[in-house]
């Protein structure tokens, strides 16, 4: 049984909604452009963007807001007719900034709270994969205080220290039954507290298009004495554990951004991302009683992605701004390791968006993204779950800005 007990235990998680478990919602400006930021100033949401532009911002301001994460995935395991769907669930992973400091001067200052990567999927307890996940809940809250600084004119430099404040929640059937009839179940809980960092540089040429490079550095989420909760038959519990350590990667992601400005009323952004998903390459739990349990440690072999990005904005009057935006990601997840946590693919995002500035110092923005994620025939190497997983995503968002 302690064999058996492993195989099930081997796979964990997770679904984003970007690349794998990243999210990629930091500003409902960007997000309607496609996701592109990087190399122009739009608004405060440079904290995450380019903390280098920050400093060309013409105002302060402070802004607030979230995207409601409509998310659907559907696996029909090969040879059958049945398709499974994931419950319905709502996310919506807030951001919030505030820039502030004398434009006229050169340093500016900074802070974001933001949410960069995460996922929830929640599938019946009782579908086809039930004993690899049955619901999984992830969320890494980064907190990024911000230094920007014009070297010249036409330079500026900027970056920001991380805290990052995660949590998961993962569910699983385990292949027992409890006396009244029904599966038993494993529940790892736990929370982590990292850091990390995040810098750029903004340029201005005398041409007139601007560039921006960003780093966001790895950060290690560390899960210490997570709760590990196993549902039992009562004979058995003393050899299960209670407690669970486990690190996962959220990895480093390298930008270069472009802004065009063919008129005074247009800005062209495009971006391409190298996310460091190569880092990723085992998931290890330790637990606190190995009597039943072993340690594992579970090969992901995740392979680095990328994205590239285009948006367009045009001021159609003084007070109202149009957005448009397309993007193409590449899975970092390769074949074999697809999980019903992770049913990643290519993806094609189509995004749109307006803003509305109600008063010299009040504006609104709505954005609405769409995700189309491949369909995708697997069987996984560990699990030997096979069949076709095809996933789609609505995510319309809202900010309120406030700017002086």
């Amino acid at each position: 049984m302690k064999k058996i007990l492993l195989s099930f235990l081997l796979a964990v998680p997770i679904l984003g909604y970007s690349q794998s478990y990243q999210v990629n919602l930091q500003g409902q400006k960007q997000t309607a452009m496609g996701g592109a930021g990087t190399g122009v100033a739009l608004d405060e949401a440079a904290v995450f963007f380019n903390p280098g532009a920050v400093s060309f911002l013409k105002k302060n301001g402070v802004q607030a807001g979230g995207s409601a994460i409509f998310l659907k995935a559907a696996f029909k395991e090969n040879g059958s007719n049945i398709t499974e769907y994931t419950k319905d669930k709502l996310t919506v992973p807030p951001a919030a900034y505030a820039v502030f400091g004398n434009p006229n001067n050169r340093l500016r200052f900074g802070l974001g709270v933001y949410v960069p990567f995460g996922g929830a999927v929640h599938w019946d307890p009782n579908w086809t994969g039930k004993y690899t996940v049955t619901s999984l809940d992830l969320q890494a809250i980064f907190v990024q205080p911000t230094l920007s600084y014009k070297i010249t004119d036409h330079i500026g430099i900027g970056a920001g220290f991380v805290y990052s404040n995660g949590k998961v929640d993962l569910k699983r059937g385990i292949p027992l039954t409890l006396n009244d009839g029904t599966s038993a179940t494993a529940q790892l809980k736990g929370h982590s507290h990292d850091f990390g960092w995040n810098a750029g540089i903004y340029v201005e040429t005398i041409s007139g298009v601007t560039i921006g490079v960003t780093h966001r550095s790895q950060v290690t989420a560390q899960v210490k004495d997570g709760d590990a909760i196993f549902k039992v038959p009562q004979a058995l519990q003393d050899g299960f554990p209670t407690k669970f350590n486990a690190n996962l990667p959220l990895p480093a992601t390298s930008s270069i951004g472009l802004g065009f400005y063919p008129s005074s009323k247009t800005i062209i952004a495009v971006d391409a991302n190298w996310v460091h998903w190569s880092k990723y390459k085992v998931l290890a739990f330790d637990y606190n009683n190995n009597s039943r349990i072993p340690n594992t440690s579970s090969p992901r072999n995740y392979h680095d992605g990328g994205a590239v990005r285009v948006g367009i904005q045009n001021m159609a009057t003084e007070r109202l701004a149009l957005r448009l935006g397309a993007a193409y990601a590449f899975t970092p997840v390769g074949k074999g390791y697809v999980t019903p946590e992770v049913p990643d693919a290519n993806r094609i995002l189509l995004s749109a968006g307006l803003g509305y500035k109600a008063s010299e110092r009040f504006s609104i923005d709505l954005s609405f993204l769409y995700e189309n994620i491949k369909s995708r025939n697997e069987t996984n190497i560990e699990t030997n779950l096979s069949g076709d997983f095809k996933t789609v995503a609505y995510i319309p968002g809202i900010a309120l800005s406030y700017k002086w």
